[in-house]
């Protein structure tokens, strides 16, 4: 493939998940990558910071879209339905066209320390957005802050089911059976 060819962004990103499978993470560099792809390291630099940043870019994205649906959530909402509104926004970014990246994706950041302590600051980061926007909601400070960790969980256990290999669900259906679940087991 040229180096005119369309797409880069996902060129760069197949790439670097095929050599983190194949060598590993700390193997795989930013040449590497970009010889994969049939690009340049410096076209690879105008999409990425660094080669963490193939598994963590969109994240931004997905954090708005379940900020999005918390804050257009209907304003009689409870704070529980407001974050169950979130969660369930989130099946739009899981589309199944990203499952076999996701579950790649997943099996690199669980491998690595590095990428599973990043992880935990994206979760963190999301988790203080949510709770920020239930504030704004008129919610208190604590209840805002417990939702919004709680909500944080649900999406962390449905999104590890998503990727599990042996599951062929849809992203908001695993979120919604979780919520029945936490529903089932706190009203004990």
């Amino acid at each position: 493939m040229g180096r005119w060819e369309p797409d880069a962004e996902s060129r760069f990103r197949a790439a670097a998940l095929e050599l983190f499978g194949e060598i590993g993470y700390e193997q795989t560099t930013v040449a590497a990558i970009a010889e994969r792809a049939g690009l340049t390291s410096r076209t690879f630099f105008r999409y990425f910071t660094d080669k963490r940043e193939v598994l963590f870019n969109g994240s931004e994205r997905l954090q708005q879209i379940m900020v999005n649906a918390l804050t257009q959530a209907p304003s009689d909402a409870s704070v529980a339905e407001a974050i169950e509104a979130a969660l369930i926004s989130a099946g739009s970014f899981f589309e199944e066209a990203l499952r076999p990246f996701a579950r790649l994706r997943s099996s690199v950041i669980l491998a690595n320390t590095e990428l599973r302590e990043r992880e935990l600051i994206k979760m963190a980061t999301l988790a203080s957005a949510l709770a920020q926007a239930l504030r704004a909601r008129g919610a208190d400070e604590s209840d805002a802050s417990l939702a919004a960790e709680a909500g944080i969980v649900v999406f962390r256990i449905a999104f590890l089911q998503w990727v599990s290999e042996s599951e062929q669900g849809d992203y908001a259906q695993i979120v919604k059976d979780s919520l029945a679940r936490l529903r089932v087991l706190t009203a004990r």
